[in-house]
């Protein structure tokens, strides 16, 4: 790996377990990446146990942090990591600074997961507030190089449904036409080939030569499911797609099948200490469903490819 490659990350922090800036900061400091975390809030644990406390970090506060960094000139970076967000003004700063590192490293990489919402039993519901959706349409997914969206944000952001892989490759395409090289669209309801107990995941990378051709490579993994609700999934699987497409620029393909495969071991780790942690006969709770991020670490390093891509 060169010298330091630099991630600023700005997410959410958890005091207790794993979502956030927590998820992925261990992971990309094992694959030798230099993180610096703003944390977008700072709460005593994940929002899906019955109680939380904490503070959130408005966007005066955010940018007050980057002028401290840009005053002792150290804000020259390699990528910006961004994940969950609820506030539109805290979303368009983040824009800002974006487009201010850009301007001092043009080739700076911006990987944005679009948190908004997802389905349940096929319904799709936003769990941020509605207004954050032009701001990620029409500021975000613009300047961003990156997007981790699942199906149901893919269709948001692009107004269009996807009921077959047909589709999904044409909402990867005006995805692609808004402004990002890479999309992975990270979860579908799509039936999978291999059957009902595989998730479907589809990526397009699109690169322009210097001729002006243009190339798109596209890909379709499919993982086994995992009977649990964990939570911080989409943070790590964003923060590994970074490092991995870092180490494999042009290979869509092995830099998802690294992601996909870290990501299995992590969680069939995690569900079976979870079940160990509940006992026999009893449901796991939040508690024992964080993610087991350190046991992992040589997974994370150096995931052996149990999951496949295909290219399509």
């Amino acid at each position: 790996m060169e010298p330091e490659c630099r991630v600023l990350s700005i997410q959410s922090h958890v005091v207790r377990g794993y979502v956030g800036n927590k998820a992925a900061t261990f992971p990309l400091q094992v694959l030798g990446f230099e993180v610096d975390t703003v944390n977008s809030v700072q709460f005593s644990n994940h929002t899906g146990y019955a109680h939380w406390k904490g503070q959130v970090l408005n966007s005066d506060e955010l940018h007050e942090l980057y002028e401290g960094l840009k005053l002792n000139k150290v804000n020259r970076y390699d990528y910006v990591l961004t994940g969950y967000t609820r506030d539109t003004s805290f979303l368009a700063m983040v824009v800002d600074i974006v487009q201010e590192l850009k301007q001092q490293n043009p080739n700076l990489v911006y990987v944005c997961d679009p948190v908004m919402g997802d389905k349940w039993n096929g319904e799709g519901s936003m769990y941020v507030p509605k207004d954050l959706l032009p701001v990620y349409r029409d500021k975000v997914v613009p300047v961003a190089d990156i997007i981790t969206p699942n199906q149901f944000e893919a269709e948001l952001l692009t107004g269009r449904k996807i009921y077959t892989e047909k589709d999904a490759l044409e909402v990867m395409d005006m995805l692609h036409a808004m402004g990002p090289e890479t999309v992975v669209i990270t979860s579908s309801d799509l039936q999978a080939p291999l059957g009902n107990d595989y998730l479907i995941a589809l990526g397009s990378h699109r690169k322009t030569k210097a001729d002006g051709t243009r190339i798109t490579q596209r890909i379709r993994v499919e993982s086994p499911k995992v009977d649990a609700v964990f939570v911080g999934t989409g943070d790590l699987f964003a923060a590994m797609l970074l490092a991995w497409t870092h180490k494999h620029p042009n290979n869509l393909k092995v830099a998802c099948e690294k992601t996909v495969s870290a990501m299995q071991h992590v969680l069939q780790r995690t569900i079976k200490s979870a079940k160990v942690q509940a006992g026999e006969g009893n449901k796991p709770n939040s508690a024992h469903l964080e993610l087991r991020m350190v046991q992992s670490k040589k997974d994370i390093e150096n995931p052996e490819i149990i999951v496949k891509a295909t290219v399509l």
